[in-house]
């Protein structure tokens, strides 16, 4: 069994997943604007959960909520199942090969064999699409990987009923309405302003005001916790910015490219010179990031290396709280 279907890399699985499967449906749409339509970025800081060892950090939405507010913003209906069973599970996925339907999948990246080592660990909010079945593999489009690949039936089992936070329960997507006609101009808006809201909220863990709380933390932590633990925590920081959800710069540079985008549609001048500052705060996000595995790779030679990172940090989170005014005043 073997459904059409066309592969796109993308820079993010879940915007990559939604963007390919509504091609393939019809709706030309690129992955930026999902992500901006779908208000994907984000910044939370959870001291009091630990995903390995270290305090949670996520710079985006919950799994799934990308795909859903997208759907809801233009109209279009996704059909969701989770199953307890591997049987049914499979039945479920079989059962759409069969009517040509290719089908996303949440699923651990632990298992998955066509990863490299260094990026397998147990994170369990990966998606990827299942187009096609042989008497020994799946089909998978990856978006994040160049080409085309394959599971074996027992490898995708694991990695969708892998166990822990964010347990996948072998759960599948897929749209099962589009509309002939789409109203970007108005999701484009509700985007906007969902990220806004979102990025310049009165919590102190979230959004910006997160991003400076964690700035004040990485000052305490070699003090508090001693050098190995703050390397580890800072690691950690980095690894779910850099490589586990893309979050700080490469998701900066999708937004900007979604800003991009929008400035055309909406014929907005002003947020094609937002996309630019976007874009420059992306490359300090990189910087960050930097600097940051140079301390826990114990390369750096600064004196006081938290304290200068700490001050990087705290200079993103200003200039993105200026930058998140001027885009909300854009729109408004």
């Amino acid at each position: 069994m073997q459904v059409n279907f066309t592969h796109h890399q993308s820079a993010h699985c879940e915007n990559g997943v939604a963007s390919n499967l509504l091609k393939n449906n019809g709706l030309n749409i690129s992955e930026p604007m999902v992500f901006g339509i779908g208000s994907g970025l984000f910044f939370v800081y959870l001291p009091f959960i630990k995903v390995n060892h270290a305090p949670a950090i996520s710079y985006r939405t919950l799994p799934g909520q990308i795909f859903n507010k997208l759907a809801s913003r233009l109209n279009l209906k996704i059909k969701r199942q989770k199953f307890s069973s591997t049987t049914n599970a499979n039945k479920a996925l079989d059962e759409n090969l069969k009517n040509n339907i290719p089908t996303g999948l949440q699923v651990g990246v632990y298992h998955l064999s066509y990863f490299p080592d260094e990026y397998r660990f147990h994170f369990n909010a990966h998606n990827l699409v299942v187009y096609g079945k042989t008497e020994t593999d799946y089909l998978v489009s990856d978006p994040v990987m160049e080409t085309v690949t394959t599971l074996t039936h027992d490898e995708l089992d694991k990695v969708r009923f892998a166990k822990g936070a964010f347990a996948p329960r072998g759960q599948m997507y897929y749209p099962i309405h589009i509309p002939a006609a789409v109203d970007l101009k108005s999701a484009i808006i509700k985007g906007i302003k969902n990220t806004c809201r979102d990025m310049l909220a009165p919590m102190p863990i979230v959004g910006v005001r997160g991003i400076k709380f964690v700035s004040k933390q990485i000052r305490k932590w070699p003090i508090k916790h001693g050098t190995k633990k703050a390397n580890h925590y800072l690691a950690q920081m980095v690894r779910m910015q850099e490589e586990i959800g893309t979050g700080g710069g490469g998701f900066r540079f999708i937004y900007a490219a979604f800003l991009q985008e929008a400035s055309v549609i909406l014929n907005n001048e002003e947020l094609k010179t937002l996309s630019k500052e976007m874009t420059l705060i992306g490359d300090s996000w990189r910087d960050f990031a930097v600097e940051a595995s140079r301390i826990y790779k114990n390369r750096s030679a600064k004196e006081d290396a938290y304290n200068t990172i700490a001050d990087e940090l705290l200079d993103i989170a200003n200039r993105e709280e200026i930058f998140f005014k001027k885009l909300k005043q854009a729109i408004s």
